[in-house]
């Protein structure tokens, strides 16, 4: 019987190979993250196991796929995971190294309910964390995620008889066939298939193939887990650089990013020019609502704020909602509503049926474009993108903030903001029409420019985003005279991982 876990074990040896380490700041908003080594051990990782299999069998379930990315230490914390769900008196289906999307994908290729893939997506090396979902295709939100945390740090899980592991094979080639049977390209194209030595290098590639892409030119997809270049993340500058620098080298039509687990997708255009995911969104709702009239679009707060303005969705009678970012936040709202699609500005696309399975997936992501593509002959994704209204969007920039602060932070922000706006004042000439506070705060402005800010729900830092519908200097300004000094009055908010 596992001992209740420990918040600190680093200074005792012994007690860190006996006993259960678990901080409890890894237990996030919808997954779970860790420092392997600081904050978690492979015994903690076990008590997780145990409390996430008692809290299936008290949503009535039992059978579980897992899965884990390619990282040199994943398949030992999905071992010590599955002894956990085992010992719990759980139906373990292994479906060995994974991207996240293959394993809600097993879900209903395996007809089971739950899923638990091991991954720290993107995230730098040292880092650990744990996907989860009981009700396909959605994934655990803060309900679930608190009910997890409870029955973990307080030692409440139930040891059941029963427990079993079974190693399925086949999977992966399924997963592949699946998502390549949703685009059958017509014209030949040429694409960049950047996986930054993430686990998508081993399944994109192929996938593209199938979908008839004349020629797939791999950048960065042979798995390596030190991520020698950079880490797989298509958000970032650094990959965005490369991926359009391979584009202009080629002469390729577009160059897709996947990011460490696969379930997101960043695009570069044929003139090497990056397409932020919400403007690949709005491009890809304005295409999908000509097929599907009066189509419902979710999308996060981080998103341009040209889906409520477009001209062109309102003439297809397409709505959008502004909903909290993060993955499990979109999914389940697209599925609540209905919606056709929901898009995250971080590169999760969700398409319900007929397009997919509502579930992010890079691979999903990529066929959806290299559709709206074969569907506009004669035009490159450059002309699509300069057909979109002119908006000035900031990459997203991410201030180190400690998790045990990041939200009084951003609470203080919001109340900020509300004073401010109740008095009267204006942002670099503008006033404040409205504040959107369902995650964080966006401040929208009398011209449709906005600022926003939130914490992250993985990370230890806070998100900043900013557009303007004026200019690239204009919004540019709006962070770094009113976001960044805002902010910098605040000692808990230190450096940014990259600025505009």
């Amino acid at each position: 019987m596992l001992p209740k876990p420990r918040a600190d074990l680093l200074a005792n040896t012994l007690a860190y190979e006996t006993e259960p380490l678990v901080k409890a700041t890894g237990f996030r908003e919808y997954d779970a993250r860790w420092l392997f080594g600081p904050d978690i051990n492979l015994l903690g990782i076990q008590a997780l196991g145990l409390a996430l299999g008692t809290y299936i069998h008290e949503l009535g379930h039992r059978k579980i796929v897992v899965g884990h990315d390619f990282r040199s230490y994943s398949l030992s914390i999905k071992q010590a995971l599955t002894i956990g769900l085992i010992g719990a008196g759980c139906e373990v289906l292994d479906i060995g190294m994974a991207v996240t999307p293959m394993a809600y994908f097993a879900q209903f290729d395996l007809d089971a309910p739950c899923v638990a893939m091991v991954t720290a997506s993107h995230n730098e090396n040292g880092w650990t964390g744990v996907k989860m979902g009981a009700q396909r295709p959605l994934t655990f939100g803060p309900d679930e995620m608190g009910r997890l945390k409870e029955l973990t740090l307080n030692a409440q899980w139930k040891e059941r008889e029963g427990g079993k592991l079974t190693r399925v094979d086949g999977v992966a080639e399924r997963y592949i066939a699946d998502a390549a049977a949703r685009a059958k390209l017509s014209r030949p194209l040429k694409v960049i298939a950047a996986c930054g030595n993430g686990t998508a290098g081993a399944f994109a590639p192929e996938g593209l193939r199938r979908m008839g892409v004349a020629e797939v030119i791999e950048m960065d997809t042979k798995l390596d887990w030190t991520f020698p270049k950079y880490n797989p993340n298509p958000e970032d500058q650094v990959m965005l650089h490369a991926m359009a620098d391979a584009v202009r080298e080629h002469g390729a039509d577009v160059a897709l990013g996947f990011d460490g687990d696969g379930d997101r997708c960043g695009v570069v255009d044929d003139e090497g020019e990056e397409i932020f995911a919400d403007k690949i969104g709005l491009m890809l709702a304005r295409d999908l609502s000509a097929l599907h009239k009066d189509a419902t679009f979710v999308v996060d707060v981080k998103s341009t704020g040209l889906f409520a303005t477009d001209e062109v969705l309102k003439a297809n009678g397409a709505k959008t909602l502004y909903w909290k970012t993060g993955h499990s936040y979109i999914k389940r709202k697209t599925a609540e509503v209905g919606a056709l699609a929901g898009f995250e500005k971080s590169g999760h696309f969700f398409f319900n049926p007929p397009i997919g399975r509502g579930y992010d997936d890079g691979l999903v992501a990529a066929a959806a474009i290299l559709s709206m593509l074969d569907r506009n002959p004669g035009k490159k994704l450059s002309d699509l993108k300069k057909a979109l209204p002119v908006a000035w969007t900031s990459l997203t920039m991410s201030p180190h903030c400690a998790d045990e602060e990041k939200y009084g932070v951003v609470e203080d922000i919001v109340r900020e903001y509300e004073q401010f706006r109740a008095a009267g004042g204006t942002i670099l000439g503008r006033k404040i029409v409205d504040l959107i506070t369902v995650n964080g705060v966006r401040v929208a402005l009398e011209d449709g420019s906005w600022v926003l800010v939130r914490a992250s729900s993985n990370k230890p830092e806070l998100v900043v985003v900013v557009e303007s519908t004026r200019s690239e200097e204009d919004m540019r300004a709006l962070f770094r005279e009113e976001v960044k000094p805002r902010l910098a009055k605040r000692p808990q908010v230190g450096a940014y991982n990259q600025e505009i």
